[in-house]
């Protein structure tokens, strides 16, 4: 159960954009105990998230306040981490809630069309050091008030969730004509996505 502490603080975060102040003043989840997918009740009283644990919490977050709990896969190549948001919809229009420690992949505001408009709106900024562009796939929203009433309030890492996103219908980004000919991104924005908010 969530204490009363942890019941205020998150009925206090009532709208997109202080869910997302809250998740960007959590530390980062550097893993170094081991792979983690913990569940919103556990990130909160571990004081860290990485991507897919701040979807899962921003997302629980938004669910008390009226919105669909959602969580979204953006798939990279091989070489590159993979990305997890929480979309929202707000007067008919998407953003999303994300979990970063870069100074890219970040929140986006409901300005968005549909989801692909949303969805590309990383693809840009979504590069290895050496400015080679990595997105390549996206994943349809997948509700996580599927995953019943007592998800959230898990002890044990939520992986099962983790497959399900997985087998989630994904959606090609560019064709691989369009992939030869990507330009690389540009040095300032290589030395700008190496910018970090929390040092391991």
């Amino acid at each position: 159960m969530f204490t009363k502490k942890e019941k205020a603080l998150m009925k206090k975060l009532n709208t997109p954009s202080r869910v997302q102040d809250f998740l960007s003043g959590v530390p980062f989840n550097f893993e170094k105990r081991g792979e983690t997918l913990k569940s919103p009740m556990m990130t909160l009283r571990t004081k860290s998230a990485h991507c897919f644990e701040g979807a899962l919490l921003g997302a629980y977050i938004l669910s008390l306040h009226g919105f669909t709990p959602l969580i979204l896969h953006l798939k990279a190549t091989g070489d590159d981490y993979d990305h997890v948001i929480a979309p929202f919809k707000s007067l008919g229009l998407w953003g999303a809630l994300s979990k970063t420690n870069h100074a890219v992949l970040r929140y986006r505001e409901p300005v968005y069309k549909n989801i692909r408009e949303l969805v590309l709106s990383y693809f840009h900024e979504y590069f290895l050091d050496n400015g080679v562009k990595t997105l390549r796939k996206y994943s349809d929203p997948l509700n996580l008030n599927s995953f019943g009433k007592k998800w959230m309030l898990r002890e044990d890492d939520l992986w099962d969730i983790d497959k399900k996103l997985d087998k989630v219908k994904h959606y090609n980004i560019l064709q691989n004509v369009i992939m030869k000919n990507l330009r690389k991104a540009d040095k300032i924005e290589i030395k700008a996505g190496k910018i970090v908010e929390y040092k391991k």
